[in-house]
């Protein structure tokens, strides 16, 4: 027979159990609810996106050409588009991970083209497979998350038989869609279906990768015409400008067809009004002034949302200022899903319900760093009316490393700027740049007309500083540093040196294949800069003002400093320095009286010899006056 303590004890501990298992019944329902609300209420989502398009290429914003985005005009008349937003960079993997983080750069860590697997911030395809969704994506997989692969349900880029989809095939990507819409049905979930079309980013219709003989089989619906095209503000009209314009806005047109087949999938589907669509550009065309950059042209993007039974059809959305930061949290709230913490952005969901949002008066964009790993830092924050940014790199010889270089539209910007003023001005910003810059975008979009030195416009540059140097403070931007003292030159040259020995390190050395004895490449680092003569006069004396830092383990350094004359590179005089640690030096070069094509040039390299050189600085030919 038990005791009385003993008895006690067996019933706390049946009751025990009889709790444990209501608890677990409890958790597995609301898991079972969860799951079920899921698949009932939540709406699908179907995210597309466009490649290097800059808004103003579609007619619901503005293109002066007709005929370029049908489709896609159709598409954001459907719902509420947006007249004020702005993705953050004008660089692709920066620029889709904050759109799918909330999180700025310096914050998400994907800062410029490189994995990044110590990720600390959930992703969206976490968060939306964490609430009951099925995840796929089609097109711009590797840039979309901070590393490869990612945990997506499905990756559509190959066909059914494993074949690799053409990036430039309209078909490719309504066949993507049916088949990850698809998928999510037969998984008993709605969709998160992520589709990103590769047009209008080079290379162009009728430039075929690899092969300059090829015809290009994905011919767009309509091919636009060289004398037909406008010519954007910030180029100059030419012939060879307007016929990479042609093949652009023939590419845009492409985009537009794979957006139909897109739709044409959705509808098939009998799923679109139970969809909510995305719509947008990840930055600005892939030419000068554009891509790689924060200018205005860089980051307008054509954001529009289609939520069936909450946004109008034809909502044109002006009185407020959204960025791609705020896309990932306006997702979640469209999907009833709670946020994670750590967001940068905030939702504008009830913008998309008509109601106001406070502290919509500005935007806050960031570029760090090419797909080259050229580290060119900048910051810039954006009104209705102004565009303010800040160039911390720019010291006056530093070149800026732009995607766009490659283009037939900069190598005619370099072949007439030596006998064209203007176009030689245009030549020295896109280089060079200076380290604050003013605009007024609503009379200048195209940012032409720098007003930094404005004496009208200095409480409103003052404003927009102000605003950056909070922002910095609150979202933890490492540049607040030199921003604060963003007149010290000095600082601002060891700050954006020290990024670019960050961003070196990261670069793994090169070996030839095949050839175990052969030494790694000697890594290239940055050492020194240079400020040349304002002037080079014949039978006068160049001076130019060189500084450097050199770290403690590489010592004492023989610096070579060299002037070149002429098209052919003759060497007039070669000086060999010796350098150590931080200084400065001036090199003094007796010009000659008679020059050979009337050019010069200055080159300087850092080591023993050119071939084990550790940093190798030339200039472009200098015109002698």
């Amino acid at each position: 027979m038990m005791s009385r303590n003993e008895q006690q004890a067996t019933h706390y501990c049946r009751g025990k159990r009889v709790i444990g298992k209501a608890l677990l019944a409890i958790i597995i329902c609301s898991l079972v609810v969860d799951t079920a609300t899921a698949q009932t209420t939540r709406p699908n989502i179907l995210i597309i996106t466009v490649d290097d398009m800059s808004a103003d290429s579609m007619g619901t914003y503005g293109c002066r050409l007709k005929g370029t985005s049908p489709n896609m005009d159709a598409l954001v008349r459907s719902g509420l588009r947006f007249q004020f937003a702005h993705t953050q960079v004008g660089n692709c993997m920066p620029g889709r991970n904050v759109m799918w983080s909330g999180r700025y750069p310096h914050n998400n860590g994907v800062e410029g083209f490189y994995q990044v697997k110590d990720v600390k911030h959930p992703h969206l395809v976490d968060v939306m497979k964490g609430a009951g969704y099925f995840t796929a994506i089609r097109g711009k997989t590797s840039h979309s998350t901070p590393y490869t692969p990612y945990a997506w349900d499905a990756v559509i880029d190959s066909d059914p038989e494993g074949k690799k989809y053409h990036i430039k095939d309209p078909d490719s990507y309504g066949e993507a869609t049916a088949r990850g819409i698809k998928a999510a049905g037969e998984a008993g979930k709605p969709f998160c279906l992520m589709v990103n079309i590769s047009d209008p980013h080079k290379p162009f219709y009728s430039q075929v990768k690899g092969n300059k003989n090829a015809k290009d089989p994905y011919i767009p619906s309509r091919i636009f015409s060289a004398d037909e095209v406008p010519v954007p503000g910030f180029l100059f009209d030419d012939p060879v400008v307007r016929q990479e314009l042609s093949l652009y806005y023939s590419s845009v047109r492409r985009a537009d067809d794979c957006l139909k087949k897109v739709l044409d999938a959705l509808d098939a589907s009998g799923q679109e009004e139970k969809t909510v669509i995305m719509f947008l550009s990840d930055h600005g065309m892939p030419l000068p002034f554009a891509k790689t950059q924060l200018y205005h042209h860089s980051t307008h993007t054509p954001l529009a949302v289609r939520w069936p039974g909450i946004t109008k059809k034809g909502t044109l959305e002006t009185n407020h200022m959204v960025s791609a930061v705020d896309l990932m949290p306006t997702l979640l709230d469209i999907a009833g899903i709670e946020h994670p913490k750590g967001f940068d952005g905030r939702s504008f969901a009830a913008i998309l319900k008509g109601q106001r949002q406070e502290k919509r008066e500005y935007v806050i964009k960031e570029y760090n760093e090419n797909a080259g790993r050229s580290r060119d830092p900048m910051r810039a924050v954006q009104t209705k009316k102004y565009l303010y940014l800040y160039n911390p790199w720019s010291n006056g010889t530093r070149v800026f490393a732009t995607a766009t270089t490659g283009t037939a539209t900069y190598r005619q910007l370099a072949k007439l700027a030596p006998t064209n003023e203007s176009l030689a001005e245009r030549l020295e910003i896109y280089q060079h740049r200076v380290v604050e810059e003013f605009f007024d975008v609503e009379q200048d979009p195209d940012c032409t007309v720098n007003l930094i030195h404005s004496e009208k416009h200095q409480q409103l540059i003052q404003q927009q500083r102000d605003r950056l140097l909070a922002w910095m403070q609150e979202t933890g931007d490492p540049m607040i540093v030199i921003f604060r003292d963003r007149e010290n030159a000095e600082a601002r040259e060891a700050f954006v040196q020290e990024q670019e020995a960050e961003s070196e390190a990261r670069r793994p050395s090169k070996k030839k294949k095949n050839d175990k004895n052969t030494p790694a490449a000697v890594k290239k680092m940055k050492l020194f800069t240079v400020v040349l003569p304002k002037a080079v006069v014949p039978g006068s004396v160049a001076k130019m003002v060189i500084s450097h830092k050199l770290p403690a383990q590489l010592g004492e350094q023989k610096l070579h400093v060299t002037l070149i004359e002429g098209k052919g590179n003759k060497r007039v005089d070669r000086q060999v320095h010796r350098i150590k640690g931080k200084g400065q030096l001036t090199v003094e070069f007796k010009v000659p009286a008679t020059v050979t094509d009337g050019l010069v040039r200055f080159a300087a390299f850092v080591g023993k010899d050119f071939q084990s050189n550790v940093q190798h600085y030339k200039t472009d030919p200098i015109q002698v006056k």
